[in-house]
Order: structure tokens, then C-alpha cells, then sequence
């Protein structure tokens, strides 16, 4: 029985995990949290599952996911939902999700080895022979014929001799968020105001989505789904930015998570300028991210249609970051192969989520993929260069900024972790 070793217990990680798994690998998932998840739990989206288009590109993993879920509660998948602007976003209760989640760990004997740091790699001539891992208790050494990084930032790859890119060229990272729920949210009354008032909210950015803001926002109302970002030129954050009520933002990403709860998840906050290679920095950004939270919430109370009688049900209990490290991978996944849709003969895995880099402020590209198709992501992208036996998953595969900026979301990080495990499983 194969040895296989995922470092990251992410939605990258957990996809990773789940496929060795499922196909007799002796899996073990290490994660330096107390839980596995990452912001696969947090309420946001699973982007790039779904082309604009509304085609799932991603299956396997998801799939057995998605049934567990509704296997939990049937009402936990609230299904694939179009925002009218340039994504169809898989919308799930995160807490269900959770459940599912763990139950298909335990399904498939996966070894959770959780508040546990990988201290050490064994590598000769380009295999990895063996690590050692450390918890607040205990010391293992885990010996192993494949592993797969998953860490989001390319640690082990790195810590195995590869070579890791930081950010961009001049060392600059996507901002931090720290995402949370409210609950008692009326969902008629948001989507009302955004009927009346389209120009409040960020719709018709992608040419295979109706092209007319007034036509969108009634899809929207009529789906009877907040899923929308509210502007901010809009009448209602626009005003408040200006008098420094809340901080400065692109939008209000809004996100369905329990219709029953009336509970959205909201990704409004962000704190710029932090090196995400620097714990000590990213740490001292959760303060500051949290003061966001409680201003953006009460000023969603006394403003934001809808949100009167709402509270906070949930605070993610750690940074959202972007961006961190990229490895040098035997292929690189190009922005220009992303926005064109690109096919390759190699491909392991698929990706259909728009070029997206947040930057100070209101700052924000966003270049959809070419009539809202997928594009094909090689294995070499997933190959980091010198080393046989691991491969990377998730935000730290081989890509430029651009395509980062696309593939890092946790519906591509399943696809991509999936995809890991198997080539690991050729080992």
C-alpha cells in the first residue's frame, strides 16, 4: 500500500486527501490548524466548480461532497447561482459542508494529524524519502512514496529544495480579508432595492451573461438569491467611505449560506500593503480586520436595505489571504492561456474563475475567461521542477500573478488537489 503524505488540509488539501484515499493509498493529512477546512468553510462561494455559463467543470471530489451534504440536510446545498456579473458561484451552507466533510474523511480512514507543522524533509536525488512532523505533544517521523503540498503557499515544496515565488514582481501582495455571517437578513428587501436600484451593484461584466444591468437585477430578484456585490460607487457605500464610516472596499461581496437562517456571508473587508510571507505581518492584520467587521456590520444594520433586524452569526477565525507563494513548477500556467480559455494536451485539471487581483483600496482587475469557458491547467503546473515524488495543489501551484489570480479559488483548489492525488498515485 502506497505511503502518501498531503500537507495542507484546505479545500485543496482535504480533495487531495479524499482521492488517495478512495483509491488505497495509506493517506495521512497534516494541517498546522486544530481543524481541517481552510476558508472552505468560511460561507464564501466555491469558484471555478461552475463556468459563467453555468457548466460544472468540476466533479469526482466535489460530487461525492455535494452528496454528502445533502445527505446532511438537503436544503445545505443551495446549488449553483449566477450573480449576473461575471461568475456562477457554488453557494453551500457552510456548516453543513463542515459535516459532509468530515464524513468522508472518516469514509475513507484518512489519518488526520491536526495542530501538526512539517520541521523537515529527507530528500535525495530529487525524491522525498520521508518528513518529520511535529505537534505541541508529539514527534513523527512519517516515511512516504508520494506527497503532495497543499499548504497554499508552496512550504514544502520549498522546504524540499524547490524554488517558491512570492507575490509580484516587486513583492507586492493581494490584500487580507477576514470574512463573516449575519443572520436575519431579509433576502426580499436586499434584492428589491437591487432591482430598483441596479446601478447600486456590480453586474454585466461578462459577454456570455446578459449584457443589460436592468435584466440582471430582475434575474437576481427573481431567483430570489442575494448573491451580488454592492459597488462602492453605489449610493449606499459610497456616502459612508467618503465620511470614513467604513473603510474603502471594491464591493460588498455578498454571498447566500442558509436561506432558513436568512444568513449571508459578507467579504467586504480588507487591510493592503501586508507581505504575506511575513507571519509576524499577517498576524498583526487581525486587529485591524476585526475593528472592519464591527463597523461594516453596524453600518449594514442602520443602511444596507434588508439588514435591519440582522446580526453577526460568524467570524472566520483566521485571515483570508489571496496570495502568498507560487512554485516553480516544469509548466507554468500563463494569464493569457486563462482569459483565452486554453486547451493543452497534458491537462490534469480545469479552471474557469476570472483573472482576479485585488489591490489597495477600491483597486480590482477583473478579465473573465473568453465566453465564460474553462481552460485547461497542464500537469507540469503541478510538477514543481527537481523534485519526482511531490506535487503541489491549490493557490501554490506553478502559474504567473494573473493566472494566480484565477486558479487560487477553492473550486479550482479541489479540482487541482484531486488531481495531485492521482499523479501522486503513479508514483
Amino acid at each position: 500500500m502506497k505511503k502518501i503524505v498531503i500537507a495542507g488540509g484546505g479545500a485543496a488539501g482535504i480533495a487531495a486527501a479524499v482521492e488517495a484515499a478512495k483509491n488505497g493509498a495509506d493517506t495521512t493529512l497534516i494541517e498546522m490548524d486544530g481543524g481541517v477546512g481552510g476558508d472552505l468553510f468560511s460561507g464564501m462561494p466555491l469558484l471555478g466548480a461552475f463556468t459563467a455559463k453555468g457548466v460544472q467543470i468540476s466533479h469526482g471530489v466535489l460530487d461525492e461532497i455535494l452528496d454528502a451534504c445533502r445527505k446532511i440536510h438537503p436544503a445545505g446545498v443551495i446549488g449553483p447561482v449566477c450573480d449576473y456579473r461575471t461568475v456562477v458561484g457554488l453557494c453551500i451552507d457552510p456548516e453543513i459542508l463542515r459535516l459532509a466533510v468530515y464524513r468522508l474523511l472518516k469514509q475513507y480512514n484518512v489519518k488526520l494529524l491536526l495542530n501538526t507543522m512539517i520541521v523537515s524533509a529527507n530528500v535525495g536525488r530529487g525524491i522525498l524519502k520521508n518528513i518529520t512532523a511535529r505537534s505541541k505533544n508529539s514527534e513523527y517521523e512519517l516515511p512516504l512514496d508520494a506527497a503532495v503540498d497543499a499548504t497554499g503557499g508552496g512550504y514544502l515544496t520549498s522546504m524540499c529544495g524547490g524554488k517558491v515565488f512570492f507575490g509580484s514582481e516587486n513583492k507586492m501582495f493581494q490584500p487580507l480579508s477576514l470574512v463573516f455571517r449575519m443572520c436575519n437578513v431579509d433576502y426580499q428587501k436586499l434584492l428589491l432595492h437591487i432591482r430598483n436600484h441596479p446601478e447600486d451593484v456590480l453586474l454585466c461584466e461578462n459577454s456570455a451573461l446578459p449584457g443589460d444591468r436592468q435584466e440582471a437585477a430582475e434575474l437576481l430578484y427573481r431567483h430570489g438569491l442575494p448573491y451580488a456585490a454592492v459597488s462602492a460607487e453605489s449610493s449606499l457605500l459610497a456616502p459612508a467611505m467618503n465620511a470614513k464610516r467604513i473603510h474603502q472596499c471594491t464591493a460588498a461581496f455578498i454571498t447566500p449560506t442558509a436561506p432558513e437562517r436568512g444568513e449571508v456571508c459578507l467579504n467586504v473587508t480588507r487591510n493592503s500593503g501586508i507581505d504575506c510571507a511575513d507571519d509576524s505581518a499577517v498576524s498583526g492584520a487581525l486587529p485591524v480586520l476585526a475593528e472592519q467587521v464591527i463597523d461594516t456590520a453596524e453600518f449594514f444594520r442602520q443602511e444596507m436595505p434588508g439588514f435591519a433586524q440582522a446580526s453577526v452569526s460568524h467570524i472566520f477565525h483566521k485571515c483570508g489571504v489571496r496570495e502568498s507563494g507560487r512554485i516553480d513548477g516544469e509548466e507554468t500556467l500563463l494569464q493569457d492561456d486563462v482569459v483565452a480559455a486554453a486547451k493543452c494536451s497534458d491537462a490534469v485539471a480545469s479552471g474557469c474563475h476570472h483573472v482576479d487581483i485585488h489591490g489597495c483600496g477600491k483597486n480590482q482587475i477583473r478579465i473573465p475567461v473568453r465566453d465564460g469557458l474553462a481552460y485547461d491547467i497542464p500537469r507540469g503546473a503541478l510538477c514543481p521542477k527537481g523534485l519526482k515524488n511531490v506535487f503541489a495543489a491549490g493557490r501554490c501551484i506553478s502559474s504567473d500573478r494573473g493566472a494566480n489570480g484565477s486558479a487560487r479559488v477553492m473550486g479550482t483548489c479541489i479540482s487541482t488537489g484531486q488531481a495531485a492525488a492521482r499523479l501522486a498515485a503513479e508514483i
